[in-house]
């Protein structure tokens, strides 16, 4: 993340006499566009020891340490990631399915949103797989009246509404 230069001026009137100037975060937005591009960029590291030194008296105190190599298919190419890098040593578990190991239940019959782009909406939570639309009527007591002495009525209000589920 680049930090930000900000400056401001102290003086009579405006003046810039004196400029106090501080490091800053960019705003919240572009913080997060930057770290979402790093992650569909993130790339498989393995990590193996650096070579053991000469043997002294220190060497078996002093832990190696760990250098972290681009993995490219089943190679490996001894190449340093940049610090700048976003690295990963294992693969997410596939969200989409269900994995009790990984502590996923998968998408399969969650609600979603499907007119939403967002996280919420279909065509991203269900994984390509599509979705079922399910109409019903919902129906409740509404304009409830009391009347004296003593009960209450109620008209029945109804409402048809579609849920949409995850194949």
């Amino acid at each position: 993340m680049s930090l930000l230069t900000e400056c401001k001026c102290h003086g009579v009137s405006g003046s810039c006499t004196m400029k106090t100037c501080w490091k800053t975060l960019p705003g919240f937005r572009q913080v997060g566009d930057n770290l979402m591009k790093k992650y569909y960029r993130a790339r498989p590291v393995t990590s193996s020891p650096s070579s053991p030194g000469p043997r002294g008296i220190d060497s078996y105190r002093r832990p190696r340490k760990i250098h972290l190599v681009l993995k490219k298919g089943k190679m490996a190419i001894k190449k340093m990631p940049k610090k700048s890098d976003l690295v990963f040593l294992q693969m997410s578990p596939n969200y989409c399915e269900r994995d009790l190991a990984a502590g996923s239940l998968g998408t399969v019959g969650r609600t979603c949103n499907r007119t939403s782009r967002g996280t919420d909406g279909c065509d991203l939570m269900c994984c390509g797989r599509g979705y079922n639309t399910h109409q019903y009527t919902k129906t409740w007591q509404c304009r409830c009246k009391f009347h004296w002495c003593c009960y209450v009525d109620c008209d029945t209000c109804s409402e048809r509404t579609e849920e949409y589920t995850c194949k």
